[in-house]
């Protein structure tokens, strides 16, 4: 009996210990667990709240009269010069926005594509082609708008190789490294099982790294955008970056928060576009 009265109390202790009376420990709330899953519903309600919230901010600094007019208009000025813009040269902007950035993007991913393959397969190519790849991918592509002008001329090759500088070296650094991710018992196993060098790269290199290349091209495609302004320098009488830098002179900053806003959305659509894209083609691969 004693023995069994000696159990009885420590088990009561452990019970007040947790919270009194057999309660359990109060657990973390879901939302704080590390890659917890959340609701579509609650994802929608997040997203919204992420564009409401600096939204009102703004609207409240504006009205606060806490920054000048001059450097901070209204979210009311800004959509009226939209409005303003689009009925005028909006559209036509926007149009050669998306081109000269889908051209010099595409000639990049082209290009770098296969020389980042190329680096990440073979050890004689990387030797060769990553020293020289990663020294030129810290100059600044508006260090090249000279060069390009002298090579290019100021139509619209100027604009698309300014682009394609920004990127395509960047997109060979990072698929060499995706390349090297593969692992080497992959690698082993194709080649005990008879696979030449050729179907070795197609098979297993290719379609292991396929993955990863789309989300590069999706994370680089958003640098595409960011080269635009510095692109449209060049001679540029058109583009949203053109608008951009011309609205800068006469001191629009409503013009400019449009421009920027509309970048921003033709960007997030693009970035939606990819992901769809990736879970379309790849809906098994976890990272």
């Amino acid at each position: 009996m004693g023995s069994v009265a000696a159990q009885v109390h420590k088990a009561q202790a452990e019970d007040g210990r947790r919270g009194g009376r057999g309660s359990p420990r109060p657990r973390r709330p879901r939302l704080w667990r590390i890659r917890a899953p959340i609701s579509r519903r609650l994802s929608v309600i997040l997203a919204v709240a992420g564009f409401v919230l600096p939204l009102a901010l703004w609207e409240a600094a504006s009205a606060a009269h806490i920054v000048a007019q001059l450097f901070l208009p209204s979210p009311a000025d800004v959509w009226a010069s939209l409005r303003h813009w689009s009925h005028g040269a909006l559209g036509h902007d926007t149009i050669v926005s998306i081109y000269r950035v889908v051209a010099g993007f595409a000639l990049g991913a082209l290009i770098g594509v296969p020389i980042g393959l190329m680096i990440g397969a073979y050890r004689w190519c990387a030797a060769l082609l990553q020293p020289i790849n990663d020294f030129v991918r810290y100059m600044p592509a508006s260090a090249f708008i000279p060069l390009v002008i002298l090579w290019v001329g100021i139509g619209e090759g100027s604009k698309i190789a300014i682009i394609f500088i920004g990127v395509v070296f960047q997109i060979v650094v990072m698929v060499a490294d995706a390349v090297r991710k593969v692992p080497d018992s992959y690698l082993e196993a194709a080649y005990t099982m008879g696979a030449r060098p050729g179907e070795v790269m197609k098979y297993v290199i290719w379609r292991g790294t396929w993955p990863q290349i789309v989300d590069i091209l999706r994370i680089n495609m958003g640098w595409a955008w960011t080269y635009l302004v510095v692109a449209e320098m060049v001679a540029a009488d058109s583009g949203l970056g053109f608008a951009i830098l011309q609205a800068q002179r006469f001191l629009d900053t409503a013009k400019i928060f449009v421009g920027i806003i509309v970048i921003g959305l033709i960007g997030l659509a693009f970035d939606l576009f990819f992901r769809a894209m990736h879970k379309r083609l790849f809906p098994w691969y976890r990272p």
